[in-house]
């Protein structure tokens, strides 16, 4: 709805919703919604599902515009968005903007809010961002590889950089992104997302570097090499070479909890998903990241 009521002419902008994939019942609810509005309301549906990158490109590729501003599914773009948009990019040039992203979240957010809010200081995401046809045409759109919601959006970044169309960054461009009801242990499925590090990193090592990650998750590997070091000490019966691993791996699994507690949550639930999905992180994310380096053929730690 925060669409259908943008101070803007009605009559000047359509909205396309593409689903990734058949959805019968948002197909339904948008039919509905389109009945006698003047903006043009229109529901695509993929065919079978493909991605968030695959489903923008869909969407993109039918509009109408020479402006294409995207959001996502659960944002509530501000009034004024597309009035903002469309002051300040030019139509018949190629270039691109991001605007400002707010996530209401606790005082003491839950380790889930607080990586969301992560969205606020991002330099670009497509929650919030807006490029013209001729930039999207110059660029080829998104990279369809990325089959998640994850690092789809700085790919468009590291292409648009690429290829010298300007990204303006408008304050007045407002999205807010509520936080999705997550269920228990969310942060060990989202562990799976880091396979498209690797492939981000492949395609644009120096950019990947310099504005995503400086350097490999060495905690990560120094928890893994601890806990390795144990296993064979045990194993091999070599009492003190297990015990010394044995306390490496909790002293290094403890300051990682530590670390995602110390400014969120401390109710009790919170505490122990904390603890517990703490153990299995690590595994988990470089065994994704290793994954990606395997799957996309590149080193990458």
């Amino acid at each position: 709805m925060a669409l259908l009521t943008q101070k803007f002419n009605k009559r000047r902008y359509e909205i396309i919703v593409v689903s990734d994939g058949p959805d019968t019942e948002t197909q339904a609810l948008i039919r509905d919604l389109a009945r006698n509005r003047v903006t043009s309301l229109r529901f695509l549906s993929m065919g079978t599902k493909k991605g968030p990158a695959a489903a923008r490109n869909y969407g993109w590729l039918n509009a109408r515009s020479k402006i294409i501003a995207f959001t996502d599914d659960d944002c509530l773009p501000d009034q004024y968005w597309l009035k903002e948009i469309t002051e300040n990019i030019n139509p018949d040039t190629e270039e691109a903007m991001t605007g400002n992203v707010i996530v209401p979240r606790s005082t003491r957010p839950t380790d889930y809010e607080k990586n969301t809010a992560g969205l606020e200081s991002a330099d670009f995401i497509t929650a919030n961002c807006a490029c013209t046809r001729a930039a999207l045409l110059k660029i080829g759109g998104f990279d369809e590889q990325f089959r998640m919601a994850w690092r789809e959006d700085s790919d468009l970044e590291f292409k648009l950089i690429r290829e010298d169309v300007p990204v303006k960054h408008i304050e007045t461009a407002i999205v807010v992104h509520p936080v999705r009801m997550a269920k228990w242990g969310v942060s060990i499925k989202e562990q799976k997302k880091t396979l498209y590090n690797a492939l981000l990193y492949k395609k644009y090592p120096e950019l990947y570097r310099s504005k995503i990650q400086s350097a490999p998750p060495l905690l990560y590997y120094a928890i893994i090499v601890a806990f390795m070091i144990m296993v064979v000490g045990f194993l091999s019966h070599n009492k003190w070479t297990g015990v010394i691993g044995f306390y490496t791996w909790i002293l290094l699994t403890f300051n990682f909890i530590v670390k995602r507690l110390y400014t969120t949550r401390l109710s009790a639930p919170h505490i122990a998903e904390m603890v517990i999905t703490s153990f299995v992180i690590p595994f988990l994310s470089i065994y994704w990241q290793w994954y990606g380096a395997f799957k996309y053929k590149v080193f990458f730690l």
